[in-house]
């Protein structure tokens, strides 16, 4: 997925399993084919997954501390963080084992009224956890700061998307008056396949790295990237943000579409189709624009 990726596969995972955590070393190890961009995943066992990043430099020690300060916070499961795993058997990075979180991923535009409104409530509680001595998250800011990248993006999407009504929201978003207000945890990414239901109910949220404090409006972006327009509406309800915040949360999801779609459209197809369907359902919401079509 990116030109820079290190090379990992079940023979790699197994020496480092060997040599860091020989207890666990008889266990059987099977790749996952996961739409995930910063990890390659190896589930280790019945009740285990093994994370390696899939570039060198991330900070998996800070990841698991996160994790282990929120887990006891949060209505749903995370996952738990079992060992960190050190440079070793040609691999230059650190990485980890967790505890295997259960479940599927939703279907973006096909959530019930309970998924939103489960996903709302857990927004509500990670927002009121203490953030004394938390990090920052790295995108819970500005969206200015964006603002190249994205235009850009719309540059490489003409013909693929309406550029101009695109570039129109992109401006509305920006025009929002910026969050003053102290902040708060945030996830950063909340998408579906970083949720995971079971029976319909959302049961856990995965891929924590992005994870700190900032805009709260970030984690809107969930209801243009994961839920159809009624069930938008009644997540809105149940949080409450204002319409500056609401606005920004809109930016964040066309930010992320815009971003993604050029990025992954040949090498993540997972991907690349929600990048489509969050810029879709931004433009049907502020334009009658046909919004992002094509392969």
């Amino acid at each position: 997925m990116h030109a820079d990726e290190v090379h990992t596969d079940a023979i790699l995972v197994r020496r480092l399993i060997a040599s860091q955590f020989p207890q666990w070393s008889e266990l059987p190890i099977r790749p996952l084919a996961a739409s995930g961009t910063v990890n390659s995943l190896f589930r280790l066992g019945d009740d285990m997954v093994v994370r390696l990043p899939r570039r060198t430099g991330h900070d998996v020690e800070s990841d698991h501390a996160t994790l282990r300060r929120l887990a006891p916070l949060l209505p749903l499961e995370i996952p738990e963080p079992l060992a960190l795993g050190l440079p070793g058997e040609g691999y230059a990075g650190s990485w980890c084992i967790d505890r295997w979180v259960d479940g599927e991923h939703p279907v973006a535009g096909e959530t019930t009224s309970a998924l939103a409104l489960e996903i709302a409530t857990f927004i509500a509680t990670l927002r009121r956890i203490d953030t004394a001595g938390a990090p920052p998250s790295g995108r819970g800011n500005t969206l200015r700061r964006f603002d190249a990248a994205t235009r850009e993006a719309i540059t490489q999407l003409t013909g693929t998307i309406d550029a101009a009504a695109a570039t129109a929201a992109w401006d509305e978003a920006l025009a929002a008056p910026e969050w003053s207000g102290a902040p708060v945890w945030i996830h950063g990414d909340l998408m579906p396949a970083n949720l995971l239901v079971r029976v319909g109910r959302l049961t856990g949220v995965l891929d924590w790295g992005g994870a700190g404090i900032g805009d709260p409006a970030i984690d809107l972006a969930v209801a243009w990237n994961t839920l159809s327009p009624p069930m938008r509406k009644l997540f809105r309800s149940s949080l409450d943000p204002d319409n500056a915040a609401w606005r920004r949360g809109r930016g964040w999801a066309l930010w992320t579409g815009l971003v993604a779609l050029p990025y992954y459209r040949e090498t993540n197809r997972i991907l690349a189709e929600n990048a489509r369907y969050r810029i879709n359902e931004v433009l049907a919401e502020t334009t009658d624009s046909p919004a992002a079509r094509g392969p």
